[in-house]
């Protein structure tokens, strides 16, 4: 099989006609003019993007869990005359809130306990400092230094982080009930409060969330294969979404395969279901035309199947393949059929695409050496302990009322793995102003009692509805909630607004100069180093997809030549899977760029073209190891080393350049007409023809 001539089909637009000469009437004149100044004022494009709603699926039962979790506190605490240890457990279980966020339940079992017990370890921290201003800076300042340090480890070592030292500083900075322990055990159990509602639902719903992660490929698969003759874009986008699909599923399973012990019917079973879409997502890669209704119909049957848990079905009824790329799809959705309906599935034979997750011992020292190596971590680390240590350090020479809001905006705003400070910063501003707005009514008009329980009730479901939607949305939802807390604490009512902007724009401030503007890192992308991992693993794909087995068409005698390329073939998959999961991560990468201000978004938007490009090489990659399985023939071992050696050059190149670089020209060594891997090449030349120095960012 050759090229898709229709996604190579040259451009044939009409010349565009010659642009009328502008008018020169003086109403025409002073319109332009108008719209020139408005162009002029409007707001810059990052800030727009960063403040357009991002689309993201509310989850009605965090928004129900939220009303409850934060207003029963308060309801129990004025019913029983101890509003402070109700005010405290409801700080406990916004904490709780905010990093209930998993959807399998094992996973809420980590993802929100693990964090109470750095928020119990801050808040007994700071508890001890509390009224000491100088002892808080280097107490404070060490806490974050531990709690950068530890955020690199992984998304519940981030959270954890975070909580440790935002309730470090609340410890330092409010007044906490008498003795230390109550603080750090009330809010400890407000956390473990949304865990409790979290987790109501895991008898009936065992195994619910996995199921649907792994439908959810099926679905996108069947969505793929749907627009395999629309245009590129279009393939493009439904590409990444089973990437996505994908990267959850498995990150899902493997968490749950790391807490079991042994091979568990129901685990092997989903294993094997996700392991069986992967040909089909290959035999979509080759795009020859668009597979029958039945085929996607039966796909999308199969994954309702999967979903509600349900054997014994039978095998689906295809039209009969007419062309090499309709065998692919007929063969790969038969087999998932056939894995799908069986009942029992051997753990023996089950080819493991994961790889075993190390004993939690073993990840644990692998962990610490990576924190206490890793030049990252320190410098981290020490960026966010010389902004808290600034800040402890300007409210104890400068009288600042309720001065802990300070440090808890450079928190919140130095998180560059939760995107980028620069924006943080001024969506966080935003976000606060927005807030205070709504605080100010409320504490203006609504004295301290019960109905406090019934405001919060409100407020506290808008968090996890809009927190998926951006930053400044989140903010703006947080405050008033936290503001209301507060007041049950300290009964200062409206007078808490006007210093809370204060505060807030200070931390800003703070973040922005001491956290941004003077680590020269910041004016600098590494989107192109990135990059570069991504293009080097995929001249090792390349070498590999050609390899011995590496086609699927070595056969052997014997045994063990059968193991041996089923290894090979395994080996193959996983490299690819490898190479799609690296460049979504590059991909999130460059859309945090291109949210910073000029000039780090200006050159991360140069890059991206070359991000598609590569993302097209592993595809076309894909496509010839499926036609070649399927009875092209194999390309010459000299022609797989030239692509492999101009990807790795490419490689090299992008590594050394903050801006797109020439790489050598195409040699053709080994190059034959009609190969398979025609289409390979002339998307190398394409991805090539981006990276040079007419494309670089001035």
């Amino acid at each position: 099989m050759g090229e898709n001539p229709k996604s190579r089909r040259p451009s044939r637009h009409p010349s565009p006609r010659p642009s009328p000469r502008p008018s020169r009437h003086p109403g025409a004149v002073a319109r332009r003019r108008a719209a020139a100044a408005a162009a002029r004022l409007s707001p810059p494009a990052w800030l727009l993007d960063n403040l357009r709603p991002q689309p993201a699926p509310i989850r009605w039962p965090a928004v129900a869990r939220a009303s409850v979790a934060l207003a029963a506190p308060l309801a129990v605490g004025f019913a029983t005359d101890q509003h402070a240890y109700g005010a405290l457990f409801a700080l406990g279980a916004l904490n709780g809130i905010l990093s209930d966020t998993a959807d399998a339940y094992r996973m809420r079992v980590l993802h929100v306990a693990v964090p109470q017990v750095f928020a119990a370890i801050g808040v007994t921290l700071g508890t001890l400092v509390f009224g000491q201003e100088w002892a808080a800076v280097g107490v404070l300042a060490l806490v974050a230094l531990v709690s950068g340090m530890i955020s690199s480890i992984g998304a519940v070592a981030s959270f954890g982080g975070l909580l440790l030292l935002l309730n470090a500083v609340v410890g330092a900075g409010l007044p906490l009930p008498e003795p230390w322990w109550k603080a750090p055990l009330l809010i400890a159990l407000g956390g473990l409060f949304v865990l409790l509602l979290s987790l109501l639902a895991w008898p009936f719903r065992a195994g619910v969330p996995e199921r649907a992660a792994v439908a959810r490929t099926y679905r996108a698969t069947a969505d793929l294969l749907e627009a395999s003759a629309a245009p590129d874009s279009e393939f493009d986008r439904r590409r990444r979404a089973v990437t996505l699909a994908l990267n959850h599923a498995y990150d899902m399973l493997l968490a749950r395969r790391a807490s079991d012990h042994g091979w568990r019917a129901p685990l092997v079973r989903l294993l094997a279901q996700l392991n069986v879409i992967i040909p089909l997502v290959e035999a979509a890669s080759l795009r020859d035309r668009r597979p029958s209704p039945e085929v996607t119909a039966a796909l999308r049957h199969l994954a309702d199947v999967v979903a509600e848990g349900r054997t014994g079905e039978g095998e689906p009824d295809l039209p009969p393949p007419r062309t090499a790329s309709d065998r692919a799809v007929d063969t790969a959705l038969r087999y998932v059929a056939s894995v799908v309906g069986e009942a029992d599935v051997d753990p023996t034979h089950l080819n493991d695409r994961l790889g075993r997750p190390a004993a939690l011992s073993v990840r644990v020292r692998r962990a610490t050496r990576d924190v206490l190596l890793s030049e990252a971590s320190w410098r981290y680390g020490l960026r966010l302990a010389l902004c808290i240590g600034l800040a402890q350090t300007l409210v104890a020479v400068i009288p600042v009322q309720r001065s802990y809001w300070v440090a808890l905006t450079v928190t919140f705003v130095l998180k560059p793995d939760f995107g980028s400070v620069f924006s943080r910063a001024v969506l966080r501003a935003l976000g606060t102003a927005v807030g205070l707005v709504v605080a100010g009514v409320v504490l203006a008009e609504v004295p301290v009692g019960w109905w406090d329980v019934l405001v919060v009730a409100l407020l506290a479901p808008i968090i996890p509805a809009v927190s998926a939607k951006g930053y400044a949305f989140q903010t703006a939802a947080i405050t008033p909630v936290i503001l209301l807390i507060s007041d049950v604490l300290n009964h200062e009512g409206f007078d808490l607004v006007a210093p809370r902007l204060v505060d807030s724009l200070i931390g800003c401030a703070i973040a922005l100069v001491a956290g941004y503007l003077l680590w020269p890192e910041s004016w600098h992308t590494r989107v192109g180093h990135r990059l570069a991992d991504a293009v080097e693993e995929t001249a090792e794909y390349v070498r590999r997809a050609f390899g011995a087995g590496g086609a699927g068409g070595a056969g052997g005698a014997g045994g063990a030549a059968e193991v041996t390329a089923a290894a090979d073939q395994a080996e193959v998959e996983r490299t690819r899977r490898r190479i799609y999961r690296d460049l979504s991560t590059v991909r999130t990468e460059f859309q945090r760029a291109l949210t910073e201000p000029p000039p780090i978004g200006r050159r991360a938007a140069a890059w991206w073209p070359l991000v598609v490009a590569t993302e097209r090489i592993v595809d076309a990659t894909t496509a010839a190891r499926v036609r070649v399985s399927y009875g092209a023939p194999a390309p010459a071992p000299a022609e797989t080393a030239d692509i492999a050696d101009q990807l790795t050059d490419m490689a090299e190149r992008l590594r050394s350049s903050e801006v797109l670089v020439e790489v050598r020209g195409e040699s053709g060594d080994g190059a034959e007409e009609g190969s398979v891997l025609a289409a390979l090449r002339q998307e190398l030349r394409a991805a090539k023809a981006i990276a040079s120095p007419g494309a670089r960012v001035m």
